[in-house]
């Protein structure tokens, strides 16, 4: 009896240490995760809001659905604004008896991939808004996202802690001057601080808003694109002005963090180069 069940017993054994040998079936491949699409996103692309009071609306780029935290906080961001602009609408006109004859107010905000390097992605928004008076009014807003560290960073952050932005500062003077000669056609001669016969200064590097500008190497930035709103410069009739400073022209004052991020000759001009970039001392 003793012998029977020992002989079972290895039969068993025999038969579990086969099992266990067997390969188990191979699991089907794994299969690419689909481009993210506006769809999977809590916020949309867009959105738009018509009243008898006022006409809002919002455009996102397609790119900016990579990145699930920046395209959330912006679109929450800017549509709690643009509620804002309604209901400060409703308020102005009612208070005011009417819309005395005036079209509706109106404000869009048009956001755009500026450019994009393996650290940073940079977009820019153009503000177009109404309400009321002779004309209405354009202003820019840039935005830069630090996408290895996936958060805004301020602009600030892409040069050196305590560097002399004075390099940069003449670059773009020397800039706005020549980009407003060439379209009035008459000599400017903006000065830095301005003077007692000037209305008009050149503006600051770090106070003016900029993005960053796209290089003709891929994956780089050629420079710095300053994006200068009506009155800044000049008179409302002249417009808004686009200014792009050549990475060569600040290379120097860069931060080493994103120094790399900036390599070749800009890819578009804006509204006019400098006329000779200057070399940092």
């Amino acid at each position: 009896m003793r012998a029977a069940l020992l002989a079972a017993c290895a039969v068993l054994t025999l038969a579990a240490c086969q099992r266990r040998e067997e390969a188990p079936p191979s699991a089907p491949e794994a299969q690419p995760k689909a481009e993210v699409t506006p769809a999977d996103q809590a916020a949309p692309l867009t959105y738009a809001r018509d009243t008898e009071y006022a006409e809002v609306s919002l455009t996102l780029p397609q790119g900016i659905a990579r990145y699930r935290d920046l395209h959330a906080s912006l679109y929450g961001d800017a549509v709690a604004n643009l509620r804002e602009f309604l209901d400060g609408a409703q308020a102005d006109r009612t208070e005011y008896g009417g819309d005395q004859g005036l079209p509706p107010y109106n404000r869009t905000v048009d956001w755009r991939v500026a450019a994009e390097t393996g650290k940073l992605f940079s977009l820019a928004a153009q503000t177009s808004e109404y309400t009321g008076g002779a004309h209405g009014m354009t202003t820019f807003t840039a935005l830069l996202w630090d996408k290895a560290l996936d958060r805004r960073i301020e602009a600030s952050a892409l040069f050196r802690r305590g560097a002399d932005m004075a390099v940069l500062d003449r670059a773009l003077c020397d800039a706005v001057n020549a980009a407003r000669a060439a379209r009035t056609g008459e000599p400017s001669n903006l000065t830095l601080g301005g003077g007692e016969d000037q209305m008009w200064s050149c503006p600051r590097a770090m106070e003016t808003i900029f993005a960053l500008a796209p290089s003709a190497t891929a994956g780089k930035a050629g420079g710095l694109e300053f994006l200068i709103n009506p009155y800044d410069v000049g008179p409302y009739a002249e417009g808004t002005y686009q200014i792009v400073v050549p990475q060569s022209a600040f290379r120097a004052l860069l931060a080493p963090a994103y120094a790399d991020e900036f390599a070749g000759a800009p890819a578009r001009v804006g509204d006019v180069t400098p006329r000779e970039p200057v070399t940092p001392s």
